[in-house]
């Protein structure tokens, strides 16, 4: 009898134009967001990129502008409901790529939930539900935050409720 391992599983043929180069960020609830920002900063060395006026804090490890993303809980919560998380952030490389996962998604009935660019980051971004209701984001160029750590000021985000919309208003390029 042969083990079977990761290094000789036969792997699927590849179907999809979707090409992931990492797991980008991840967006969840915290029933405290200052001591939730605290264990983040204090005990695993992230820092704080910015606040956004909802209340979230975006935290980042390099120069990605997040890695994680804590948003304050909805208040009040049963606690068998518990927190949620709220998404989880696939990066692909381009704008191009962007449009055409995009396009693929919905030609195989994936419903896109949203798309667009929406502030603290920069980032172009599509939004789908996988088939549990789990809402996935594919983006690409999220801001970088350089050795100065300053980030894109607030007076740049310039959200837009599509790709099209966000294309068409390009971020300036350094802030």
């Amino acid at each position: 009898m042969s083990v079977q391992t990761a290094a000789t599983a036969p792997t699927e043929a590849r179907t999809t134009p979707i090409k992931v180069r990492k797991i980008g960020h991840l967006v969840y609830e915290v029933s405290d967001v200052e001591r939730s920002r605290k264990f983040w900063t204090e005990m695993l060395g992230f820092t704080v990129s910015d606040t956004n006026e909802f209340g979230m804090v975006f935290l980042r490890t390099a120069a990605d502008h997040h890695t994680i993303a804590l948003m304050p809980g909805k208040a009040p919560r049963r606690a068998t409901e518990g927190l949620k998380v709220d998404h989880l952030a696939l990066e692909l490389a381009s704008i191009d790529e962007l449009l055409a996962a995009r396009e693929f998604l919905k030609s195989h009935g994936v419903p896109v939930v949203w798309e667009g660019r929406r502030g603290p980051g920069g980032n172009y971004s599509v939004h789908c539900h996988d088939p549990d209701g789990y809402d996935f984001e594919l983006y690409c160029e999220m801001d970088q935050v350089d050795a100065r750590g300053v980030s894109r000021p607030s007076s740049q985000w310039s959200r837009a409720g599509s790709l099209e919309e966000a294309i068409a208003k390009p971020l300036p390029k350094s802030w």
